[in-house]
């Protein structure tokens, strides 16, 4: 990746959702196609964007756990490995256009969220489906630690709560 990350503007909005559509289409993320698919991209916390040919390609996101916190959330500071008191940040909404796929773009987007979350003086966590194998292959490469597997606040198309990994910030 030649431009690193950069912060998301209103103007990136367009892209991203031609991005996501993709996505969903290709990969099936989102399992369900949001209602509103820009409050979806939006999301709730800070985003950055990757660019290729110029246009928004992907984002990450950093956002707080939701209250109440879910469940595993108590391991992080149970784990002689995971033992956090501070701020915990949750990654998401962490997705790369098919055409941009293969360039690096998820793994820098992945790696500016947990700088970020370092600078800030938190912990990074996030979630994934775990049928999303490119992804799971991705974060575990990238050195993501395993927590836990818990089922999904979402449901996926059937209305199932789908099972979910959760993994913990790489050490540093």
């Amino acid at each position: 990746m030649s431009v690193p990350p950069r912060p998301r503007t209103s103007d990136d909005l367009p892209a991203l959702l031609d991005a996501l559509r993709a996505v969903h289409g290709t990969l099936g993320y989102p399992s369900v196609w949001p209602d509103d698919p820009a409050a979806f991209v939006l999301g709730r916390g800070e985003a950055w964007v990757a660019e290729h040919a110029g246009r928004a390609a992907g984002q990450v996101m950093l956002a707080p756990l939701p209250e109440p916190r879910p469940g595993w959330a108590a391991q992080i500071g149970q784990s002689s490995e995971t033992v956090w008191t501070g701020e915990i940040l949750e990654v998401k909404r962490l997705f790369v256009s098919p055409h941009a796929q293969g360039l690096g773009l998820a793994r820098a987007l992945l790696a500016h969220a947990l700088r970020e979350s370092r600078a800030r003086g938190a912990f990074s966590v996030l979630q994934v489906n775990e049928t999303s194998l490119p992804a799971i292959r991705l974060y575990e490469r990238e050195g993501w630690r395993f927590l836990t597997r818990a089922q999904a606040a979402w449901t996926d198309p059937d209305g199932s709560h789908p099972w979910v990994r959760v993994y913990a910030q790489p050490t540093p």
